[in-house]
């Protein structure tokens, strides 16, 4: 299987919409994520990321512009414990609630489905990373209509274990621009991972459609003891 080059793989495509990268950094010390939000019209534009706690939430840049916070706003990143909760939606909440009760990360989904944006029927992706006791695994999901049939529902789940150094996990909303938006494909893309926290934000911040790009958050955790170090980089200042 080809690992390809992250940045590349971001940059491919105007519009992927929102993503999701979980790997190990290439030195292997570093369980390592990313989140990103794009945005065509002036409300998806229209925010920021902020921390909250050990994760972050999304907010309205400009409160007086923001029209619909209904899929838009939400908290993309929580921490339960030593699990790091990554999504695109206010699935993040049941998440963190679910698997606070005991069920596991895909049965903590299974009353969720793709966003309700028709004709688009955006896919809901998520991810947890687990670091405990000098170990690390992660797991992602998608759950999208079937080739854009509202009726149908097609739910993934994929887990990776003892993940290699310079080595993760690629997924993203859209498979490009279009109208309607072409949803995600396939699973997540095997993506190459190199540099420290700043090379890695850098990257993947330059690599985004500067048109579109609206905000990035990224995060190292240390494997051997689960300390971390984020990064956020918004679009609006």
């Amino acid at each position: 299987m080809n690992y390809v080059n992250l940045f590349e793989e971001v940059g491919r495509t105007s519009y992927p919409g929102r993503g999701i990268v979980i790997g190990v950094s290439d030195g292997g010390g570093y369980a390592v994520c990313a989140y990103f939000i794009m945005g065509r019209s002036e409300n998806s534009r229209n925010r920021i990321f902020v921390e909250d706690g050990e994760g972050i939430r999304t907010e309205a840049f400009d409160p007086a512009k923001l029209v619909d916070p209904s899929l838009i706003i939400y908290s993309p990143v929580r921490v339960l414990g030593d699990i790091t909760i990554v999504t695109n939606g206010d699935q993040t909440d049941t998440v963190y609630e679910e698997m606070k009760r005991g069920r596991c990360f895909a049965e903590s989904l299974r009353g969720r489905r793709y966003e309700p944006d028709e004709p688009n029927y955006t896919p809901r992706i998520s991810g947890i990373m687990h670091v405990t006791g000098g170990k690390f695994d992660y797991q992602m999901s998608i759950l999208k209509s079937d080739n854009g049939d509202p009726e149908s529902d097609n739910r993934y789940t994929f887990s990776y274990s003892d993940p290699k150094p310079g080595r993760g996990r690629f997924i993203h909303t859209y498979m490009e621009d279009g109208n309607p938006l072409p949803s995600f494909e396939g699973e997540p893309t095997p993506v190459s991972i190199h540099g420290d926290i700043d090379e890695f934000t850098e990257g993947i911040w330059k690599a985004l459609d500067k048109e579109n790009k609206v905000s990035l958050f990224t995060r190292y955790i240390e494997i051997a003891t689960g300390k971390y170090e984020s990064r956020i980089v918004n679009r609006n200042k």
